[in-house]
Protein backbone atom coordinates (compact mmCIF):
# COMPACT_ATOMS: atom_id res chain seq x y z
CA UNK A 1 0.00 0.00 0.00
CA UNK A 2 1.35 3.44 -0.83
CA UNK A 3 1.71 6.07 1.84
CA UNK A 4 -0.82 5.86 4.66
CA UNK A 5 -1.25 9.12 6.55
CA UNK A 6 -2.42 8.92 10.15
CA UNK A 7 -3.53 12.06 11.94
CA UNK A 8 -5.82 13.18 14.74
CA UNK A 9 -9.35 14.15 13.76
CA UNK A 10 -10.45 17.75 14.00
CA UNK A 11 -13.87 19.28 14.35
CA UNK A 12 -14.10 19.65 10.57
CA UNK A 13 -13.86 15.85 10.20
CA UNK A 14 -16.91 14.94 12.30
CA UNK A 15 -19.50 14.51 9.53
CA UNK A 16 -17.06 12.50 7.41
CA UNK A 17 -16.19 10.26 10.38
CA UNK A 18 -19.86 9.59 11.16
CA UNK A 19 -20.56 8.70 7.52
CA UNK A 20 -17.46 6.49 7.47
CA UNK A 21 -18.57 4.59 10.58
CA UNK A 22 -21.98 3.92 9.01
CA UNK A 23 -20.16 2.25 6.11
CA UNK A 24 -17.12 0.64 7.72
CA UNK A 25 -17.80 0.05 11.42
CA UNK A 26 -19.59 -2.93 12.89
CA UNK A 27 -22.57 -1.87 14.97
CA UNK A 28 -23.41 1.51 16.40
CA UNK A 29 -22.77 3.34 19.62
CA UNK A 30 -24.86 5.70 21.71
CA UNK A 31 -22.16 8.31 21.01
CA UNK A 32 -22.34 8.02 17.21
CA UNK A 33 -23.61 11.54 16.66
CA UNK A 34 -22.15 14.97 16.02
CA UNK A 35 -22.28 15.99 19.70
CA UNK A 36 -20.65 12.77 20.91
CA UNK A 37 -17.71 13.01 18.51
CA UNK A 38 -17.34 16.76 19.12
CA UNK A 39 -17.10 16.13 22.88
CA UNK A 40 -14.44 13.48 22.30
CA UNK A 41 -12.35 15.81 20.15
CA UNK A 42 -12.78 18.74 22.56
CA UNK A 43 -11.79 16.65 25.58
CA UNK A 44 -8.87 14.84 23.97
CA UNK A 45 -7.90 16.27 20.57
CA UNK A 46 -5.38 13.46 19.93
CA UNK A 47 -7.68 10.51 20.71
CA UNK A 48 -9.56 9.98 17.43
CA UNK A 49 -7.02 8.87 14.86
CA UNK A 50 -7.80 8.86 11.15
CA UNK A 51 -5.99 6.89 8.45
CA UNK A 52 -6.04 8.43 4.99
CA UNK A 53 -4.87 7.05 1.69
CA UNK A 54 -4.63 9.48 -1.21
CA UNK A 55 -6.81 11.91 0.74
CA UNK A 56 -9.58 9.35 1.37
CA UNK A 57 -10.57 8.32 4.89
CA UNK A 58 -9.86 4.58 5.06
CA UNK A 59 -9.65 3.86 8.79
CA UNK A 60 -10.26 5.08 12.33
CA UNK A 61 -9.44 4.18 15.89
CA UNK A 62 -10.21 5.94 19.14
CA UNK A 63 -7.15 5.77 21.42
CA UNK A 64 -8.53 7.05 24.70
CA UNK A 65 -6.33 7.74 27.70
CA UNK A 66 -7.85 8.65 31.05
CA UNK A 67 -4.58 8.84 32.97
CA UNK A 68 -4.99 5.25 34.13
CA UNK A 69 -6.08 3.07 31.21
CA UNK A 70 -5.40 2.99 27.50
CA UNK A 71 -8.70 2.19 25.78
CA UNK A 72 -9.22 1.38 22.12
CA UNK A 73 -12.54 1.80 20.39
CA UNK A 74 -13.92 2.14 16.87
CA UNK A 75 -11.14 0.40 14.97
CA UNK A 76 -12.75 0.41 11.54
CA UNK A 77 -11.30 0.04 8.06
CA UNK A 78 -13.04 0.75 4.78
CA UNK A 79 -13.99 -2.64 3.28
CA UNK A 80 -12.06 -1.91 0.07
CA UNK A 81 -8.88 -1.25 2.10
CA UNK A 82 -8.91 -4.19 4.49
CA UNK A 83 -5.90 -6.50 4.68
CA UNK A 84 -3.60 -3.71 3.51
CA UNK A 85 -2.04 -2.69 6.83
CA UNK A 86 -4.48 0.08 7.74
CA UNK A 87 -5.46 -1.35 11.13
CA UNK A 88 -1.82 -2.19 11.86
CA UNK A 89 -0.84 1.42 11.13
CA UNK A 90 -3.64 2.79 13.29
CA UNK A 91 -2.82 0.50 16.20
CA UNK A 92 0.87 1.33 15.98
CA UNK A 93 0.02 5.05 16.15
CA UNK A 94 -2.34 4.41 19.09
CA UNK A 95 0.27 2.37 20.95
CA UNK A 96 2.92 5.05 20.37
CA UNK A 97 0.51 7.65 21.76
CA UNK A 98 -0.14 5.50 24.83
CA UNK A 99 3.56 4.86 25.44
CA UNK A 100 4.31 8.59 25.23
CA UNK A 101 1.59 9.23 27.83
CA UNK A 102 2.94 6.54 30.18
CA UNK A 103 0.34 3.91 29.37
CA UNK A 104 1.15 0.31 30.18
CA UNK A 105 -1.54 -1.78 28.49
CA UNK A 106 -4.05 -1.27 25.72
CA UNK A 107 -7.59 -2.49 26.28
CA UNK A 108 -9.77 -2.97 23.22
CA UNK A 109 -13.55 -3.16 23.02
CA UNK A 110 -14.36 -5.86 20.45
CA UNK A 111 -17.79 -7.25 19.62
CA UNK A 112 -18.06 -10.94 20.52
CA UNK A 113 -19.63 -11.87 17.17
CA UNK A 114 -17.20 -9.95 14.95
CA UNK A 115 -14.88 -12.76 13.87
CA UNK A 116 -13.09 -10.57 11.30
CA UNK A 117 -12.20 -8.14 14.09
CA UNK A 118 -11.01 -10.99 16.30
CA UNK A 119 -8.51 -11.99 13.62
CA UNK A 120 -7.27 -8.41 13.22
CA UNK A 121 -6.85 -7.86 16.95
CA UNK A 122 -5.12 -11.21 17.40
CA UNK A 123 -2.72 -10.42 14.54
CA UNK A 124 -1.86 -7.17 16.34
CA UNK A 125 -0.96 -9.10 19.51
CA UNK A 126 -4.17 -8.59 21.50
CA UNK A 127 -6.07 -11.40 23.25
CA UNK A 128 -9.39 -11.61 25.08
CA UNK A 129 -9.47 -11.83 28.85
CA UNK A 130 -12.28 -14.28 29.59
CA UNK A 131 -12.26 -13.47 33.30
CA UNK A 132 -13.60 -9.94 32.60
CA UNK A 133 -16.99 -8.82 31.39
CA UNK A 134 -18.12 -5.39 30.30
CA UNK A 135 -20.89 -3.98 32.49
CA UNK A 136 -22.82 -1.00 31.15
CA UNK A 137 -25.57 1.38 32.18
CA UNK A 138 -27.15 3.84 29.81
CA UNK A 139 -26.94 7.40 31.13
CA UNK A 140 -29.41 8.74 28.59
CA UNK A 141 -33.18 8.30 28.31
Amino acid sequence: MSELRIRPAGEGDIDQVLAFWREAAEGTSVSDDRDGVARLIARDPEALLLAEHDGQLVGTVIAGWDGWRCSLYRLAVLPSHRRRGVSRGLLTAAEERFAALGGRRGDAMVLDDNERAHRAWKAAGYAPQPQWSRWVKSLTG
